[in-house]
């Protein structure tokens, strides 16, 4: 599978003065692109976000106002955790350009008051690793989940992110509480997280 560049957002979060504004497209059904939005429909000029992953990966990325949902699932609450981290890494940049470097492994711990912030800690954990390190894992387990204690510890391999190597993608700048969902069951669990990018 050829990889296919993340959508980037243009510097300063506005288009230049040079741009031509786009002309406002009416669609089939009669709306504008503001009209549609309030009805909660996807415009027809989004980006699609695409897995830059080489394998086949336990997670997806929805539209969300200015940011952008990570939606990922696996058989056990600790897989949907390690595949949640993958699509954040994905996001910034493609995992399917990352190679495995042996000689980094890294170990990732965090602790919460319950099951979200134990969510949104270890994500943190994760963003905050690659943005003083470059630290990017192309392959991530959790290896201790402890509901008791709110407790998690996770193994990542990878390498360190380099533009000269790596293909950038969107840059995550913090993870939310906002709309964050986590839900189990026996043989299946997803999260959904909103990250501001």
């Amino acid at each position: 599978m050829d990889a296919e560049a993340l959508p980037q957002r243009p510097a300063g979060g506005r288009r230049s003065k040079t741009q031509d504004a786009r002309p406002s497209k009416v669609a089939k059904n009669g709306f504008s692109g503001n009209e549609r939005a309030q009805l909660n429909e996807r415009p027809d000029d989004l980006p699609e976000y695409r897995s830059g992953a080489e394998h086949d990966q336990d997670f997806e990325y929805l539209d969300h106002t200015a940011d952008v949902q990570l939606h990922a699932w696996g058989a056990t609450l600790s897989e949907a955790l390690a595949n949640t981290g993958l699509a954040m890494y994905n996001y910034m940049t493609p995992l399917s350009g990352l190679t495995i470097n042996a000689s980094l492994d890294r170990i990732f711990e965090a602790e919460g008051h319950d099951m979200q912030s134990l969510v949104f800690n270890f994500l943190d954990e994760l963003l905050f690793i690659f943005s003083t390190e470059f630290f990017t894992c192309k392959e991530l387990k959790v290896i201790e989940l402890d509901q008791a204690n709110w407790k998690i510890k996770g193994q990542g391999r990878g390498d360190i992110f380099d533009r000269q190597r790596h293909e950038s993608g969107t840059e995550v700048k913090a993870i939310t509480y906002s709309a964050m969902q986590i839900n189990e069951k026996e043989g299946d669990a997803e999260l959904f997280v909103i990250v501001d990018i």
